[in-house]
């Protein structure tokens, strides 16, 4: 069996510009809710839980917590930084400045 090389036209990379908006705008709102999710949990590590923290357990279900809260912030579109991360995504795309 014969592998023929790759060829430069193969191997070139293709601009963001070409990848759907949708898709853009998906990965823009993920970001958002993860980093939504790491604040709410730096915001959570600070607070006295009561006579139900402590422990290991308590570190894992805070942050199944904090992402779920981050997911719920995302879903409600209010902070705008997806929206900005998305159009900054599609300018550098574009290659216009940012």
């Amino acid at each position: 069996m014969d592998i023929s090389p790759l060829t430069p036209k193969a191997l070139a990379i293709k601009p963001a510009a070409d990848a759907n908006g949708e898709q853009v705008a998906e990965s823009a709102k993920d970001f958002e809710a993860m980093f939504m999710g790491q604040m709410v949990d730096e915001m959570l590590s600070t607070i006295d839980i009561g006579s139900f923290g402590g422990g290991h357990a308590e570190e894992t279900w805070r942050s199944f917590l904090s992402n779920a809260i981050g997911q719920s912030i995302a879903d409600q579109s209010s902070t705008g930084i997806a929206r900005h991360i998305s159009s900054a995504m599609e300018r550098y795309g574009t290659g216009r400045d940012l």
